[in-house]
């Protein structure tokens, strides 16, 4: 069985494409998704399968959740190691996860783009970092995620791919529960 992590991408945000995450384990159950957990509200979901492409994985799931809430959401699906890579390979060694892990985001995308650093820059303040190594931006917003003028839609329509986030504080607690499978 290989272990995986799906993250969704635009769900319980702002009162829309709410689902309690009790009705999407039972969903990822119905859909021989094995030793389902989830971790806050916000679609992070951990498993097992026997599938190994997880393309097929996320299209199963999306088609299972538009068949029962009648949406669409992008899902996002990585190993372990995946994200574990994603993590060490963040380029802003200055931070404390203690004090600053809610304003870095390790915002994965359907692919890696081409000159994203000179189409996002005009979004950034002075006091946020942002770089980018293969499929996976990085963004630091001292002032928080939420007063950024650098929004999940600026970055999908100005790089023309499909994008989730999670702050470096999800995404330690993703790999914590990752390690205990």
């Amino acid at each position: 069985m290989a272990h995986y992590i799906s993250l969704l991408r635009g769900i319980n945000v702002a009162g829309k494409k709410l689902i309690k995450m009790a009705d999407l384990r039972a969903l990822y159950q119905q859909i021989a998704l094995n030793n389902v957990q989830s971790y806050i509200q916000s679609g992070n979901l951990l498993f097992t399968t026997a599938e190994d492409e997880p393309a097929n994985i996320a299209k199963q799931i999306n088609r299972a959740i538009f068949a029962q809430y009648k949406f669409d959401v992008p899902i996002f699906i990585l190993t372990p190691e995946r994200l574990q890579s994603a993590r060490n390979n963040l380029p802003f060694n200055d931070i404390d996860v203690a004090k600053d892990g809610s304003k870095v985001l390790l915002c994965f995308l359907s692919s890696a783009p081409n000159h994203a650093i000179e189409l996002l820059s005009p979004y950034l303040k002075s006091n946020e970092r942002i770089a980018i190594i293969d499929d996976v931006l990085y963004l630091h917003c001292q002032d928080g995620f939420g007063r950024s003028k650098l929004s999940h839609s600026n970055i999908e329509k100005k790089l023309q791919v499909s994008a989730t986030s999670r702050n470096l504080r999800t995404v330690d607690k993703l790999l914590t529960m990752a390690s205990t499978y």
